[in-house]
């Protein structure tokens, strides 16, 4: 009996031993656990290689530092002169056209002769990045257009006065030059086509004139058409853009530029827009060797097919785009295409809409000859055509009937088809085909595809009434113009 309490007594004190033993490990792993930095994360996501662009990097900062010496900062001045006058309207100055007309300068000189002029300085920010080491360098046009003055301040605190040395205002892409006092460092292009949705990407810029700020989010989304030019194609990210970043590059991982940061949505967060890199290398020897860009062009209108178009000309689908118009002379004339011909397919590659069209022959160089495909009352049809040079909107319109006046504006009938693609229910007034460059028109605001529906009070029916009304004595020196732009119709005043 003895010897079996002994055994008892010792099994429960081995049991004992153990479980204080456990207990005592267990409080030390939880102790150390609570206190231990917590790592895994970090090192998992440093350990991704640097050129997998679909994950996000442990840190940016060695990235940062490696491309912020290419981003520089812009600033300009441009003279404005403007006519004072003793009254002030109640609107301010952002009331309407018809308020300005009646309560601004216009009303004043017509009753009190010339306003007496002022000049003042007109200062704004923008950004850029260097593309050579002897410094070329690509912006926005908006952020140099009529830049009296414009100044480059790299990231090293050095300044540099630079000079416009080609510029696209279909675009927004503008290429000038500063001359450094020795080599910069440069950015690497890369390429915008393989960019894929939901890469991340990195932006460097000035926003509200804070140099050098560095922001990241991921592409959003591609090919985005926003209304900003003929030639939109623009990358959608989450990067934080503002003001000040406009002409700003957007990188990729691999720190290659694959973007221009043009533009944001003024009333959202988390959506600005970037021209891809690709269409800024596209017309890069055009800018540096002629200042401007060279274009192709078929000669021919196009236009979106609608459900109710499809149905009515019975094509199975909205696939192509809707020849409109062909000018006569022009190459598509040349080859024998006709008004309501639908191109489909272009060298091989096929045509979605009228903006793919747009882009395609936009990238073709004067002489090319190019192989098109287009249906017409649903046969399929070829034809081969040269390519010519993209002339001006307002040559052309000259050259096709339609009328340009001193005021800057060319306008055209409003055609079936100019009605049905605008959405317009009734055909009274001219459509505005174009807009010359820094003409009265262009300073009131007017733009293509607005549509003009009186002159100095006189209804507009066609061409022909627009010719005569502004062909009037008094229409010489001022302009009161009725205007439908969208769902709005507002008066605006012009002065020669």
């Amino acid at each position: 009996m003895k010897k079996e309490s002994k055994n008892r007594n010792t099994f429960i004190m081995f049991l004992l031993a153990f479980l204080i033993a456990f207990f005592v490990v267990s409080v030390v792993e939880v102790l150390r656990s609570s206190f231990a930095p917590v790592t895994p994360d970090v090192q998992v996501a440093s350990a991704v290689p640097s050129t997998d662009n679909t994950r996000m990097p442990g840190s940016f900062a060695d990235l940062v530092d490696r491309l912020k010496p290419a981003v520089v900062n812009i600033r300009t001045t441009q003279t404005v002169r403007s006519g004072a006058n003793p009254f002030s309207s109640p609107f301010g100055n952002q009331g309407s056209p018809f308020e300005r007309y009646f309560w601004g300068d216009e009303f004043f000189e017509r009753f009190f002769g010339d306003a007496p002029q002022r000049e003042f300085k007109k200062k704004s920010l923008g950004s850029g990045f260097i593309i050579s080491s002897d410094g070329y360098i690509f912006t926005n046009n908006h952020v140099v257009e009529k830049a009296d003055k414009i100044l480059v301040k790299l990231s090293n605190g050095s300044e540099y006065e630079a000079k416009i040395i080609g510029r696209d205002a279909k675009t927004d892409i503008a290429l000038i030059k500063i001359k450094p006092s020795g080599s910069l460092n440069a950015v690497e292009i890369g390429d915008s086509d393989k960019l894929r949705v939901g890469e991340w990407v990195l932006a460097i810029g000035n926003p509200f004139g804070l140099e050098q700020t560095v922001t990241a989010g991921i592409v959003s989304a591609k090919g985005r058409v926003i209304g900003a030019g003929p030639y939109d194609d623009f990358i959608q990210t989450d990067a934080s853009i503002n003001p000040g970043n406009s002409g700003g590059p957007l990188f990729n991982m691999e720190g290659k530029v694959v973007g221009i940061n043009t533009a944001i949505v003024a009333q959202g967060q988390g959506i600005g827009f970037a021209i891809p890199v690709s269409m800024a290398k596209n017309i890069l020897s055009d800018l540096k060797t002629k200042g401007k860009v060279s274009r192709g062009w078929l000669g021919i209108s196009v236009q979106d097919i609608t459900e109710d178009i499809a149905r009515t000309m019975k094509q199975k689908d909205r696939q192509g785009a809707l020849v409109a118009e062909v000018f006569k002379g022009d190459p598509a004339y040349n080859a024998g295409m006709k008004p309501g011909d639908v191109i489909v397919e272009i060298n091989g590659k096929k045509v979605n809409n009228s903006h793919d069209l747009l882009m395609m022959i936009a990238g073709f160089h004067v002489g090319d000859r190019i192989d098109l495909k287009f249906l017409r009352d649903n046969r399929l049809m070829k034809a081969n055509v040269l390519v010519a040079e993209r002339t001006d909107r307002t040559e052309l319109a000259a050259r096709n009937g339609t009328s340009r006046d001193n005021y800057g504006m060319a306008v055209h009938d409003i055609t079936p088809e100019i009605a049905q693609y605008l959405g317009l229910s009734s055909r009274t007034g001219v459509v505005v085909t174009d807009v010359r460059e820094g003409s009265p028109a262009d300073d009131v605001g007017i733009q293509p595809q607005d549509v003009i529906l009186q002159v100095n009070r006189a209804k507009i029916a066609s061409k022909k009434d627009y010719l005569k009304e502004v062909s009037r004595k008094e229409a010489k020196q001022n302009l009161l113009l009725l205007v439908k732009r969208g769902q709005s119709t507002f008066f605006v005043a012009l002065r020669q």
